[in-house]
């Protein structure tokens, strides 16, 4: 018998927010992390895209807000080295939440534990071994050496993913030799900040407000009020860093003074963080019994989309899981997890290598693109739909063509019951699949009524309806429609088909 349903290494955001939709779906996780407590080194310092959209739908937004720095900051995003400015947008496309990872965390971690899974700090991964039935995982606690065995594993053990390096599964990619460096800090009395908010610092001269190039790299500064600004600089480097070493402020000041050529003086240091840039996606998210998720699986060359990511892999992955541990899953389930969420993948590539094609080029062609594509970026139809392409909320997964809906985010549409109003994301915050009538379709409710065990069936009435019906999915994506006044004898068959290829097979007469 296994120790745990599942196993997941690595408790950092997507290996929290994965153990917490298992226990929504009925599951006990067990997660093993080596580091003995939450770390407070500076990493991410928000969540932005379509995870604050699903956090919504699950309930927890207005908690998560409530721990934020700025739950709604200014949407002007950089985008390889230009600025995309979405705040005159009525409707934006793309939502942010500034809260460091560390509090982050500690929220998942609080949700988690709430939620019955399990958390063992200071233990770490050493060996991993799989058969047709069980995954062996050997653990180096923080007294003696174990072992613990699983149904599955699931790896979100970061960029170092010792995961998926025991199971042998290629990471191929680019490592960029572009080293960033961030540092908020107090302003010394010898900076003096201009009106127009450049600064002018002794032997430098003056510093224009946003990025100065020089041959050395990029150095950036911004928001130097309040007693502290933030300082960025890029310079390529022939190293990589171990991300578990911090920044120190010697290293850099060393760093500005290299890309300025000079000295700027620096205050004390309110944060620190140092990063650099892969770009790389694993050949498969699934090996056996072992799975990955976030960074193991998948690393992005440019900063804001990593988190969105890997929280929105674990939610993709809980629910399937679950159905394969509960002995209802039809065959195949497990494996759209790869297909999906490997899509998601390369979709993130997508515009995040086209922010390396903008930053790292250095002469006039270079910046005749970052003009070229600012000045693109005044048209509104072009900043919503790369505001949608950052924030994944133009994700489709393949295989529903046969409408628009399917393959998507389900839309927070208004609803209205017998119970009184709500909305699809009132829905959705137990993590069930839905079955959701918008038109009276007894019909239809008699054949998803087959499936009653595993998919909630709700009725309701909404203004403008998109459709008859839809069969939602626990991770809010759509799975099936039946489109307005669609006869019965061509979504009635369509349906049993949506609801058996998701969900399996329907209740036994008098089940």
């Amino acid at each position: 018998m296994s120790d745990a349903d599942v196993i997941i290494v690595g408790a950092g955001p997507t290996g929290l927010m994965l153990a917490g939709e298992l226990c929504l779906a009925g599951v006990r996780p067990l997660v093993l992390e080596r580091h003995p407590q939450i770390r407070d080194i500076p990493k991410a310092s928000g969540l932005g895209g379509q995870i604050l959209e699903l956090l919504r739908y699950r309930g927890l937004l207005a908690w998560f807000s409530s721990a934020s720095d700025d739950p709604h900051p200014p949407l002007r995003v950089p985008f390889g080295g230009v600025h995309v400015d979405l705040t005159e947008l009525v409707e934006s496309p793309l939502h942010a939440m500034a809260i460091p990872q560390s509090r982050l965390e500690r929220l998942l971690d609080e949700r988690a534990c709430e939620l019955g899974a399990e958390i063992r700090r200071g233990h770490e991964v050493t060996g991993v071994s799989q058969d047709g039935a069980t995954v062996t995982v050997d653990v180096r606690g923080p007294a003696v050496p174990y072992q613990v065995s699983t149904g599955y594993l699931v790896g979100c053990d970061g960029p170092r993913s010792r995961v998926r390096d025991l199971t042998g599964i290629p990471f191929p990619g680019t490592t960029y030799p572009e080293v960033n460096r961030l540092g908020v800090v107090t302003v010394p009395d010898s900076v003096t900040r201009l009106d127009n908010g450049d600064l002018e610092v002794p032997g430098l001269g003056t510093i224009r407000t946003g990025f100065t190039r020089t041959e050395r790299g990029l150095f950036g500064f911004g928001g130097a009020n309040g007693g502290t600004m933030s300082v960025f600089t890029i310079e390529d480097e022939p190293v990589e860093y171990d991300d578990d070493e911090p920044m120190t402020l010697p290293e850099f000041r060393a760093s500005v003074r290299r890309v300025l050529g000079g000295d700027l003086p620096l205050g004390e240091a309110r944060r620190l963080s140092r990063w650099q840039f892969q770009d790389r996606q694993a050949e498969r998210y699934r090996d056996g019994r072992v799975l990955l998720a976030g960074d193991a699986a998948h690393l992005l060359p440019a900063t804001g989309a990593a988190l969105n990511l890997g929280m929105l892999d674990a939610v993709n992955l809980a629910w399937k899981l679950a159905a394969e541990i509960q002995s209802w899953a039809p065959p195949g389930l497990l494996g759209t997890y790869h297909d999906e969420r490997q899509y998601a993948g390369a979709r993130a590539l997508l515009q995040t290598r086209a922010q390396v094609a903008l930053r790292r080029g250095h002469d006039p062609a270079a910046d005749a693109l970052r003009q070229v594509f600012q000045e693109l970026l005044v048209d509104e139809p072009a900043r919503r739909r790369i505001g949608a392409l950052i924030a994944g909320a133009d994700l489709r997964y393949p295989g529903g063509n046969s409408h628009p809906l399917i393959g998507t985010f389900a839309p927070d549409l208004t609803l209205q019951t017998d119970r009184g109003e709500t909305s699809v994301a009132g829905l959705l915050d137990r993590a069930r699949p839905v079955f959701l009538d918008l038109a009276g379709r007894t019909d239809l409710r008699d054949i998803a009524g087959d499936w009653a065990d595993r998919v909630e069936i709700r009725t309701a009435k909404t203004d403008d309806r998109p459709a008859d019906a839809l069969l939602i999915r626990p991770d809010a994506h759509v799975a099936w429609v039946a489109a307005v006044s669609e006869p019965a004898d061509t979504a009635a068959p369509a349906l049993r088909e949506a609801l058996t290829h998701w969900f399996g097979a329907p209740l036994e007469p008098g089940g």
